[in-house]
């Protein structure tokens, strides 16, 4: 049985799966709906991704308004800086972060509510990143919050990433206010 652990941030859950290992391999369940239901994930997941980034490369802090996606992510290769960041108006931990190692190694995966904002840094030389999604993507309502707006203070593990340019360019919290969604559990 998976053991999910609350965090700070009302709603972000690590889980750490049931891994079974032999001389053969390993084999676990990355996501069984009853039991995540128990765990405290309760949303219905209608997309899934995946990326391949190399080291440095940091994406995010990405959201999507209207129709905010809640997020269980995991690594399949390498090791990333995993990181959500609670902007949900009215929330206790507001403008507070959330940060943990996830990689192939440790098989834990990061539950990311809706409203909450998630970013990643690849800290391995190569990283495979896969996640669920609550609600499909549409670029149309997909924001950035910049990865190191000193509003947030993310203690990012070094200090020049690789960006794309929407993320280079992304304003702070601060001056995204009118995309941010009421609190809610």
């Amino acid at each position: 049985m998976p053991t999910f652990v609350e965090t700070p941030i009302p709603g972000v859950i690590v889980v750490e799966p049931d891994v079974h290992r032999d001389d053969r391999g390993f084999f676990l369940e990355t996501f069984h709906a009853p039991k995540y239901r128990d765990g405290g994930i309760r949303e219905a997941f209608v997309q899934d991704n995946h990326s391949r980034s190399s080291r440095g490369t940091l994406r995010g802090l990405h959201g999507q308004s209207p129709g905010p996606q809640g997020k269980l992510v995991r690594v399949i290769e390498g090791e990333v800086f995993d990181v959500a960041v609670d902007v949900r108006r009215g929330s206790p931990s507001f403008g507070k972060y959330f940060s943990i190692l996830l990689s192939a190694d440790n098989f834990k995966q990061l539950y990311v509510p809706p409203g909450i904002l998630h970013g990643f840094l690849v800290t391995s030389d190569i990283a495979q990143f896969e996640y669920k999604c609550t609600d499909v993507y549409n670029p149309d309502t997909e924001f950035c919050v910049a990865w190191n707006d000193p509003d947030i203070g993310i203690e990012w593990p070094i200090g020049a990433p690789t960006l794309s340019d929407k993320d280079q360019n992304a304003p702070r919290l601060r001056d995204v206010s009118d995309k941010l969604i009421d609190f809610r559990l």
